[in-house]
């Protein structure tokens, strides 16, 4: 992948206390166009089309009827090192390696979703210049377009830093990464990110802790305002993990803990 020239952020929650619970969360979001059940546990809420906290997995190498593993210079493991309950999926990479999990056989009413994810990661890159990550990936049929709802970029500059972008790669227009340095990335600690993608108008948004970032919105005129700048797929596939494109990185290793991953025709709000 080529160095990219753009990126964004999403923000946080706890380790050894559950995520704090935002009012958002517990009635409507900023919009006010979603109403989120924030008393029913996240797996147990209606409209799911995917959810895994982890809980019911043993400890050691991570596996599930649910989803496979995919890896290239990394692991993925259940542990407890960091979790919202008692279990996490733990991800290790080194260099530009990843380590995802993959859910398969999706078919989103409408092409269209809310989906929430909450991460640790010990440390983002600081090196090189425009080192991009994903975490979490949709594909599907119709279109090569990657679509990429939480990911980042270092990037150099006032300040330099990690941010949060929404992202994509092939299909009408290539490879980039939305950031913004607003979005700061934050190491050691819970991050809740959430998101939606509307395919009536091609549009990703995404909100950090409960807190929307229109900032990050991005739709299909947002590269030039034609119709065809940002085509979804026919979604039918998910991932969620870490994966780093450019090789001789810093640091050299990754840790993320990933834990309440989920996929609904509704917003959840965080854990």
């Amino acid at each position: 992948m080529r160095p990219l020239l753009l990126a964004a952020s999403l923000a946080a929650c706890s380790d050894t206390t559950p995520p704090t619970q935002s009012p958002v969360d517990a009635a409507t979001d900023v919009g006010g166009d979603v109403a989120i059940d924030g008393a029913t546990p996240l797996c147990a809420r209606g409209g799911m089309l995917f959810c895994e906290d982890f809980e019911a997995l043993p400890l050691g190498t991570a596996t599930s009827a649910a989803w496979t593993t995919e890896s290239a210079a990394g692991a993925l493991t259940i542990d407890t090192a960091h979790a919202i309950g008692q279990h996490a999926v733990k991800i290790a990479t080194t260099g530009n390696g990843r380590g995802r999990l993959r859910v398969a056989n999706l078919a989103p009413p409408g092409n269209s979703l809310f989906g929430v994810a909450h991460a640790w990661v010990t440390g983002f890159p600081t090196a090189p210049d425009y080192a991009h990550f994903t975490m979490v990936e949709l594909a599907g049929t119709g279109t090569t377009t990657l679509l990429r709802p939480i990911g980042g970029q270092y990037a150099p500059g006032s300040p330099a830093g990690s941010f949060w972008g929404i992202g994509s790669d092939g299909g009408p227009t290539g490879d980039w990464t939305n950031w913004k340095r607003t979005a700061t990335t934050a190491g050691g600690r819970w991050e809740c990110m959430e998101f939606q993608l509307d395919a009536s108008t091609s549009t990703i948004r995404v909100w950090i802790d409960g807190v929307d970032h229109p900032e990050l919105t991005v739709s299909r005129t947002m590269h030039g305002g034609t119709a065809v700048d940002l085509v979804f797929p026919a979604i039918n596939q998910a991932w969620f993990g870490w994966w780093l494109y450019q090789a001789n990185p810093t640091p050299a290793a990754f840790e993320v803990w990933l834990d309440d991953l989920a996929l609904s025709t509704t917003r959840l709000g965080c854990s």
